[in-house]
């Protein structure tokens, strides 16, 4: 057993509801010596991102993000698992045919990761998508998205633009895989 080892110490009380996330009080206690802490979670349903490999390149997405006053961030495609019983993989599908107009035939998953631990619960699922065919679907209306085919050699470029953390670890990720060619 850990000095770090805790339970929860009652239920949580969620204090605001959004579209997206909410806002749990939530108490825990160290088992060790019994101490309570009082912790604000940002609970978020999760997401999944794409890295779509096609060829010589990566596609991409360029989007404003306003909640960091943003309007052109460099981006691989993502979106929250909002369906119900949907699976990651499933989401990925359906989110790289809303933002990139492709399909892949494969996925291959790469890493799990939460974007903030220390307050919020989202995680976030990265999955190679490869195999890709061009698919029709509609694109989320509130989006204002360009897709970039990314060359592949330029790959370092793309990394060093971006300050989006899941596609530097997804960028991050695919050099990896690439250098081990």
């Amino acid at each position: 057993m850990s000095e770090r080892d805790f339970e929860a110490a009652g239920e949580p009380r969620t204090v605001w509801e959004g579209k997206v996330v909410s806002v749990d009080e939530v108490a825990f206690r160290f088992v060790e010596d019994g101490a309570v802490v009082e912790r604000e979670i940002v609970r978020h349903p999760g997401a999944v991102a794409t890295i779509p490999l096609e060829d010589d390149h990566v596609w991409l997405v360029v989007q404003p993000r306003q909640a960091v006053g943003e309007a052109d961030m460099l981006e691989i495609p993502a979106g929250k698992l909002d369906v119900e019983g949907e699976s990651p993989e499933a989401n990925a599908q359906r989110e790289l045919a809303e933002e990139v107009g492709k399909r892949a035939e494969r996925f291959e998953h790469l890493k799990s990761f939460y974007t903030s631990c220390g307050v919020m619960d989202e995680e976030i699922h990265i999955y190679l998508a490869t195999g890709l065919s061009d698919a029709g679907a509609d694109a989320d209306e509130e989006e204002r998205i360009e897709v970039v085919a990314w060359p592949l050699d330029r790959l370092d470029d793309a990394i060093a633009r971006s300050k989006d953390s899941k596609t530097l670890i997804g960028l991050l990720l695919l050099k990896e895989r690439l250098a081990g060619r």
